[in-house]
C-alpha cells in the first residue's frame, strides 16, 4: 500500500515537473496585453498544456535582454519591428525558421513570409501610416503638406527614433520628388521648419492629447492608433494622400539555442492561424498578415487590411534603416533638435 501511494505521489511529482518544464517565455510590445491574453495567450495555454511567461517593455530594453543572455537565452520568442529583428539576425542571436514547420506559412501575404531575408523572421501584422488632420481647418492631400504654411505652428512630427520617424521622412522625400532612400535633404528641410513644429512626439498618446487640446491640427499617425483619434468629438480624418500610405510590419523571431524551439514554433504557428488572426483582427488589436482573414467593413476601417491596401504600402527596407539610422540620428540631433 505504501509502495502504491509512493508511486502515485512520484507520478504526480513527475507530471508537475513535466508541466513546469513546458514553459515558453515571450517578449512582446506592452500594447493591448489584456486583449492579447484573452484572444491568444489563454487559448494557447489550454491547447499546449503549458505556461506562457509574457515579458513586455520598449524595443531597446527587450533587445538588450536578448543580447545580454545570448549564451543562455531567457527569451524564447519575440515580436519586433523588421529592423530590430534584422539587427538581432546580424548579431547571430536568432534562429532561422523552416517554413515547413509553420502550417500557416502559405496563408500569409508574400511580404510577410520572409521579410528580412534568410527566413530569420515571419510577419504577423502590417500597419499603414498616413496623416490625421482637422477637416474643418485644413485640407491635406500630400505628405508635403506637413511642411506647408497652412499647418505651420500647429503640426506635430514623429521623432526620428520612433517607428513613424523614418516612414514620415521617406514619404516627405517622395513628396519632394525623391526616391525615399536618401533622407539627408529631407532632414535638413525639417530642420529649416523646426520652429513651425509644435513637438516631435515619441508616443501616439501624446498626440491624442495635443489634438484634443486643439494645439495640433495635423500629424502622421500609424493605423493601429487611429481608433484613439476617430472617436474624438473633433472632425478628424485619415488622409488619402497623393503619394500613398507609408507602411511597416512587425515580425516574430525565435532566439538561437533556447531549448524550447518546438513550443516556440507551435505558438508562432497558432498566432498566424486564420482562427487567431481573425480573432485578433475582429477585436481590432492588430491587422492580419494572414490573407484568409475576413472582417466586416466597420472593423476593416480600423485596420491595415486587404490585399489592395497591403500591396500598395510604401515599406522602407529594414536594411536601409539599419545601415543609415546612426547617420540619420546624428544629422537629426544637429539640424532639427537644436
Amino acid at each position: 500500500m505504501k509502495t502504491v501511494a509512493f508511486a502515485a505521489l512520484l507520478g504526480c511529482g513527475l507530471a508537475s515537473a513535466a508541466h513546469a518544464e513546458k514553459t515558453l517565455t515571450i517578449s512582446v510590445y506592452a500594447f493591448a496585453q489584456d486583449e492579447y491574453k484573452q484572444a491568444l495567450y489563454d487559448p494557447f495555454e489550454e491547447i499546449c498544456d503549458c505556461t506562457l511567461v509574457v515579458e513586455t517593455g520598449n524595443s531597446v530594453e527587450r533587445m538588450a535582454k536578448i543580447e545580454a543572455n545570448a549564451a543562455q537565452p531567457v527569451i524564447d520568442m519575440a515580436v519586433l519591428s523588421t529592423q530590430d529583428a534584422l539587427s538581432l539576425a546580424d548579431k547571430g542571436l536568432i534562429a532561422p525558421l523552416d517554413p515547413a514547420d509553420l502550417s500557416s506559412y502559405d496563408k500569409l501575404y508574400p511580404a510577410a513570409q520572409d521579410p528580412i531575408g534568410n527566413h530569420m523572421a515571419v510577419g504577423y501584422t502590417f500597419y499603414a501610416s498616413s496623416i490625421v488632420y482637422r477637416t474643418d481647418l485644413v485640407d491635406i492631400d500630400s505628405w508635403g503638406d506637413l511642411l506647408g504654411q497652412d499647418v505651420a505652428g500647429r503640426v506635430a512630427l514623429p521623432n526620428i527614433t520612433g517607428t513613424q520617424g523614418p516612414l514620415t521622412l521617406m514619404m516627405l522625400d517622395k513628396a519632394a520628388g525623391g526616391t525615399g532612400t536618401d533622407l539627408s535633404d529631407t532632414i535638413s528641410t525639417i530642420g529649416e521648419h523646426a520652429d513651425d513644429v509644435v513637438t516631435f512626439y515619441s508616443r501616439s498618446s501624446e498626440l491624442v492629447q495635443l489634438m484634443n487640446q486643439q494645439e495640433v491640427i495635423a500629424a502622421p499617425v500609424g493605423r493601429f492608433a487611429w481608433s484613439r483619434f476617430k472617436d474624438s468629438h473633433l472632425p478628424l480624418a485619415w488622409a488619402d494622400l497623393a503619394e500613398g500610405q507609408a507602411g511597416g510590419m512587425n515580425v516574430m523571431v525565435m532566439t538561437k539555442d533556447n531549448g524550447h524551439e518546438d513550443l516556440a514554433l507551435q505558438f508562432m504557428d497558432y498566432w498566424l492561424s486564420t482562427e487567431v488572426q481573425t480573432r485578433i483582427a475582429q477585436a481590432m488589436i492588430d491587422s492580419p498578415a494572414n490573407k484568409e482573414v475576413t472582417v466586416s467593413d466597420a472593423v476593416a476601417e480600423n485596420l491595415t487590411y486587404g490585399a489592395d491596401v497591403i500591396n500598395a504600402l510604401n515599406i522602407m527596407p529594414a536594411r536601409s534603416v539599419i545601415d543609415n539610422r546612426e547617420a540619420w540620428v546624428e544629422q537629426w540631433n544637429t539640424q532639427v533638435i537644436r
